[in-house]
């Protein structure tokens, strides 16, 4: 059985959102680069800070898990149907989890959770997808979706929606939310 246009819609919206920066149409090390610095700047860690050096590493960590695991060619690039493919298999097994998959999904959380208090609230949430163009009021109506009527969400329901995102069919399921989206 091949991916869904729901899934595929949502691989799409995560890819040319967050990862393919330049909009190239594939992602590579310059637009990891490029997100660093898009992170960086929202936060306002400046360079050479601990937090700006910290972003690099993760970033990187996740770049080198994704290239080894999705670029099946090994041009250097992971391209629109090596993404999905991965994500696919992923979803297919979320036991089969990466340490980058992993890193990724913790550095999201953390990205969100502006506050350090160990839970995403609305505004925290709705502050990091709106930077990545999504409107606000979608970004808040994604979290009260997402968050299903609680005020926030930690890092072990933040886990289990991600795994929603990846995987699931339904389109009502809180998972599909945590990006910010509300529909695709």
């Amino acid at each position: 059985m091949s991916i869904s246009d729901f899934r595929k819609k949502k691989l799409l919206f995560l890819f040319n959102v967050f990862f393919d920066v330049n909009q190239s149409g594939e992602i590579d090390v310059g637009d990891f680069e490029m997100a660093i610095e898009r992170v960086c700047t929202l936060r306002k860690w400046p360079k050479d800070t601990p937090e700006n050096k910290k972003t690099y590493d993760v970033m990187m960590k996740i770049w080198t898990g994704l290239r080894s695991k999705a670029d099946k060619d090994n041009d250097g690039q992971v391209s629109v149907d090596e993404w999905c493919n991965m994500w696919d298999a992923y979803a297919k097994d979320p036991s089969s989890v990466m340490d980058w998959q992993n890193a990724y999904m913790n550095f999201m959380f953390d990205l969100e959770d502006a506050s350090h208090d160990g839970g995403i609230d609305v505004s925290e949430f709705t502050l990091v997808c709106s930077s990545y163009g999504v409107d606000k009021t979608e970004c808040e109506e994604a979290f009260a979706k997402m968050a299903q009527g609680q005020s926030e969400v930690n890092r072990e329901q933040f886990a289990a929606l991600w795994k929603e995102y990846f995987a699931a069919e339904d389109a009502n399921a809180p998972g599909n939310f945590i990006f910010g989206k509300t529909s695709f």
